[in-house]
């Protein structure tokens, strides 16, 4: 059995570089066809291996409960799964925005997947974390296969991608988007005809949601209309956060230093292969 508290294991953003909706189950899952790219800003993870079998999370998250943090979660249904008698306390560091569609939560749900069945020594192949993965949510799945991937069923089934790792201005408007609240909305296109991959890298597709969140949320429309003046602009998932890519770290950092004053986001490195397969780095 191992520690790891001084050591961090990173929960990468995700940004959804299109999102059409081709469907919806007898479940009320909704379709969809997706490409997920991960960036270089991350949530940070601690673990400290428990013998008593409890799993506890040690840092608050505002507006979060524990036992709906999908952190803990997965660790008890990893450890539910495996009949393991080992627990673990569980420290956050959240660096990225809250209701923001950049996967804070599913990515954090991944890496302690990933973690715990090292730190707890499981040895379950990366397959059967994936079948969890499902489980906890639509896009857990990604962060734990580990690659940028065009995603389609109800976003579990991936097939990788090499795209091009450009760098991003992701703005965070200071509003919750509700997720279920989005997919239940009256006037979002569920009817979307499916496309190709190749449809996709020539650039015919966009995200169904952005019209939905834009009426509903002004800031993200303002957002949206401030960043395209610089840039194509587009929502990621159902939103909050919307970003544009650019060909160099200094083009992209000369226009987010252009921002209104207050608003909050990042500059981020666009990644093919998520930083959480190269394991924990040190606590510092």
């Amino acid at each position: 059995m191992k520690s790891a508290l001084e050591e961090f294991w990173p929960a990468p953003a995700k940004l959804n570089l299109f999102l059409h909706i081709t469907g919806r189950r007898s479940d009320g899952y909704h379709l969809l066809q997706t490409v997920f790219q991960f960036v270089d800003c991350c949530d940070r993870l601690a673990f400290e291996v428990r013998r008593d079998g409890r799993i506890r999370r040690s840092s608050s998250l505002p507006g979060v409960a524990s036992e709906n943090d999908l952190a803990v979660r997965a660790a008890a249904l990893l450890q539910r799964h495996a009949g393991s008698s080992l627990g673990v306390d569980i420290h956050i560091e959240k660096n990225l925005p809250m209701g923001g569609g950049l996967g804070g939560g599913s990515s954090d749900a991944a890496t302690t997947l990933h973690a715990l069945n090292i730190l707890w020594e499981l040895e379950l192949p990366r397959g059967e974390l994936l079948d969890l993965a499902v489980r906890l949510g639509a896009d857990v799945p990604v962060f734990v296969a580990g690659h940028a991937a065009w995603a389609e069923g109800v976003g579990e089934v991936l097939t990788p991608l090499e795209l091009p790792e450009p760098w991003y201005v992701v703005i965070a408007p200071p509003c919750h988007v509700d997720t279920a609240e989005i997919f239940q909305a009256p006037e979002l296109t569920r009817d979307c005809q499916a496309i190709t991959i190749g449809s996709f890298l020539s650039g015919q597709c966009g995200n169904v949601c952005e019209s939905v969140v834009r009426r509903r949320h002004p800031q993200v429309d303002e957002a949206l209309n401030w960043l395209e003046r610089h840039a194509p602009a587009r929502m990621s998932g159902t939103g909050a956060s919307v970003f544009a890519s650019f060909g160099s770290a200094d083009e992209a950092r000369e226009v987010f230093a252009r921002r209104p004053r207050g608003w909050q986001g990042f500059v981020a490195r666009g990644l093919n292969r998520s930083p959480l397969l190269d394991g924990p780095s040190g606590g510092g």
